[in-house]
């Protein structure tokens, strides 16, 4: 096993928000995105888990047509399972985003908020804004809802609102949270939001069926991965820019082998990064190495996760991850290829991994969502 060789700071950076220098491509997307929303259009961005949706609306609200012109607030309503939830993640959120900037934006704010203002209040030593809340405190979510679109349609500069994983509102405990969302969303011109999701076959339904309330309320993007050839000499700047070869080969493979998903790529080059001294050249053999490494950290998670599942649920994530991705999995070929127990077990313990978020279905395929979870279970099953 290697281990990191020096003290640079890694450039392949691995968490949701990408210092601009380190920022890989998006150009044609950001153009766009700003496109949209200068001709006053809503967006939604659709794309599998970690393809960088999150990065590129972070470096979408860098650019300083953007920055300099619009409050710009991003949501992560991933975690919510109600109105109530979603509404104190709201709030709080736009609270903290405006607390760095102009004393009277974030008062603007507080006084707009008048179901909740007891929930603020300034810190006796610092002097800063805090927000005291708790969830149980939004006795009524649609009262503070209505009053923080209020506040977004009168802040004296444009606001855009980024929600990410908005097809969490599908799952809500409550009924009408689409109607309640688009109708104070009607009433909006100007604010602009962007809808970000990773669950394809939900968003779209959200946004194309004519039954639902958000039916063509915004233009549809599908955030595709980077482009191979571009990925990698960025990669390969990177390791030259710090004194370090990479070989072309290594990044083509770590690309076909993650299907271009960004964050996957990245984590891997982090690790090959890491394992690789000023002056060296990091080959394909070191690939290995580096999923070895990477997977060795995580194995105590994913045993606590093969824990909770079920016997049948256990043999049909193995299965995956045998195949990789696959679409017929209640046929009875694959059924029996795998030793599984029937068909209708297969339906069933299939609908238990998604709700677990462990497996996702995109037009019919079925795939471990983690790729470094699936080939540790190839590894050890």
């Amino acid at each position: 096993m290697l281990h990191t060789t020096n003290n640079l700071e890694n450039p392949f950076i691995i968490s949701k928000v990408i210092p601009e220098p380190l920022f890989c491509d998006r150009e044609e997307e950001t153009k766009y995105l700003i496109k949209q929303i200068y001709n006053g259009r809503n967006i939604v961005l659709i794309s599998p888990r970690r393809m960088g949706k999150t990065g590129l609306i972070h470096h979408l609200f860098r650019q300083p047509e953007i920055s300099e012109k619009h409050h710009t607030f991003f949501i992560d309503i991933y975690a919510a399972t109600s109105l109530q939830e979603m509404c104190y993640t709201f709030g709080k959120a736009v609270f903290e985003q405006l607390k760095p900037k102009k004393k009277q934006y974030w008062e603007s704010f507080v006084n707009t908020l008048k179901s909740i203002q007891a929930g603020f209040s300034i810190d006796a030593v610092t002097g800063e804004p805090k927000f005291e809340l708790g969830i149980g405190a939004i006795y009524n979510p649609t009262t503070t809802l209505e009053e923080i679109f209020t506040y977004l349609e009168s802040a004296p500069i444009p606001c855009i609102v980024a929600f990410d994983e908005f097809q969490q509102i599908a799952d809500f405990q409550e009924k009408r949270v689409e109607a309640i969302l688009r109708g104070l969303m009607q009433n909006c011109s100007k604010t602009s939001f962007i809808f970000s999701g990773s669950k394809q076959h939900t968003m779209s339904q959200m946004f194309q069926s004519k039954a639902r309330p958000f039916y063509q309320s915004a233009q549809i993007m599908e955030l595709k991965p980077l482009k191979k050839d571009v990925y990698t000499e960025f990669a390969k700047r990177l390791f030259k820019k710090h004194d370090k070869k990479l070989d072309t080969q290594v990044v083509e493979q770590v690309y076909d082998d993650y299907d271009g998903t960004t964050w996957y790529m990245q984590m891997l080059m982090n690790e090959l990064f890491a394992i690789t001294a000023n002056k060296d050249t990091c080959t394909q053999d070191r690939i290995s190495i580096a999923k070895k490494n990477i997977i060795n950290v995580q194995e105590g998670s994913y045993q606590m996760q093969m824990s909770i599942l079920s016997q049948k649920q256990k043999a049909l994530l193995q299965a995956i991850a045998r195949e990789g991705s696959t679409k017929a999995i209640t046929s009875a070929a694959f059924v029996k290829k795998h030793s599984l127990s029937s068909p209708s077990s297969v339906q069933s313990a299939v609908k238990g991994l998604m709700d677990k978020d462990i497996v996702s279905s995109e037009e019919g395929c079925y795939r471990i969502n983690d790729y470094f979870f699936s080939e540790w279970i190839k590894e050890t099953f």
